[in-house]
Formats: C-alpha cells, sequence, structure tokens
C-alpha cells in the first residue's frame, strides 16, 4: 500500500484530491487495487467524499456501483466525515451480556449524539460493531486504536475526558 499521510486540518480537499489522483494512477495498473486505494482514500480524507469516488471509478475504470458497494460492504470505510477520535462499542454476545448496551446509553448521553454521529466540534464519532475478537475483556470499546476493557458506563466519562484534555494539551502546543 503507497504510503499516504494522514489529512491535516489546513489541506484543502482540491489539494487532497490531486494528491488522491496520484496514488490511483501509482495502482491504476495492479490487480485488486480498488480496497488499498480505498484505505488510502480514507486515511487522506478520514472518510470517502464523492469527488474522490468519481476518480476512483474514472482512473481505475471500475463501475460506480462496484466502488460503492466495497465502500458499503466495509464497516471500516465511510462516507461521512469522522471525528478525530473513532469510539466505536462492541456489541458482540459477550460484550453484550457484559453491559455494552448501557455503555452505548453512557457515550450517548456524555456526547450527546447517536450511532453514527459525529460532535459538532469534530472531536469523537460514535459507532458500534459486532464482536472485535477480545471476549475475554468484555466488555470492551476502541477510541481509534486504544483498547479499553472491562469498561463500565461510569467510566465512560473519564475515559472521555483523557481523550478530551488530549486536545487541549495539543491546542497549547500549537499556540
Amino acid at each position: 500500500m503507497a504510503k499516504v499521510e494522514k489529512c491535516s486540518c489546513g489541506d484543502d480537499e482540491a489539494v487532497l484530491l490531486e494528491r488522491l489522483v496520484e496514488i490511483i494512477s501509482s495502482f491504476k495498473t495492479k490487480p485488486g487495487a480498488l480496497i488499498p486505494v480505498l484505505q488510502a482514500t480514507q486515511s487522506l480524507f478520514g472518510y470517502i467524499p464523492q469527488e474522490a469516488i468519481l476518480k476512483i471509478s474514472e482512473i481505475l475504470n471500475e463501475p460506480l456501483h462496484k466502488v460503492y458497494g466495497v465502500i458499503t460492504f466495509y464497516s471500516f470505510f465511510s462516507l461521512k466525515p469522522r471525528g478525530k477520535y473513532l469510539i466505536r462499542v462492541c456489541l458482540g454476545t459477550a460484550c453484550y451480556v457484559q453491559g455494552a448496551n448501557e455503555i452505548v446509553t453512557a457515550l450517548k448521553q456524555q456526547l450527546n449524539i447517536e450511532i453514527g454521529e459525529t460532535t459538532p466540534d469534530k472531536l469523537f464519532t460514535l459507532d458500534v460493531g459486532r464482536c472485535f475478537g477480545a471476549c475475554g475483556l468484555a466488555p470492551i470499546i476502541m477510541v481509534n486504536d486504544d483498547v479499553h476493557q472491562f469498561v463500565k458506563p461510569s467510566g465512560v466519562k473519564k475515559i472521555l475526558g483523557a481523550y478530551k484534555k488530549n486536545k487541549e494539551v495539543n491546542q497549547e502546543e500549537e499556540t
């Protein structure tokens, strides 16, 4: 897979599209290029915008319905912008039995959003998944690549606070 730098907030979408065209072109002759290109697109934009889908279809010579089909089949891909932190709650059987639904409720209340939505400050996106393969640690949530195990609804505020604090530290460093 091509090395792709993650979107920095100052990048203009037109500049990102130019970078995407270069990436797509580098995969143009490789078999099975669609998923790596979609992964690169997701990394570049944080989601897969409509303009990118059109470019991917055009340059890879793949029908639009095939590109949409792959994007909507895999939960990793998103057609909507996501927050800086993607929170995913496991709703597999073990996590569900151990109270994952109550964790979802606590997150929705703390963030004041529903599943699939992003907070207005673009800090958090809330999502759910089916079995993360860590049933012995149930219930678990993932915040980007961080795994939080044996989570209780009462611990949700502390977990969110750590990520909010990280944002505050980063903002202080920028000023």
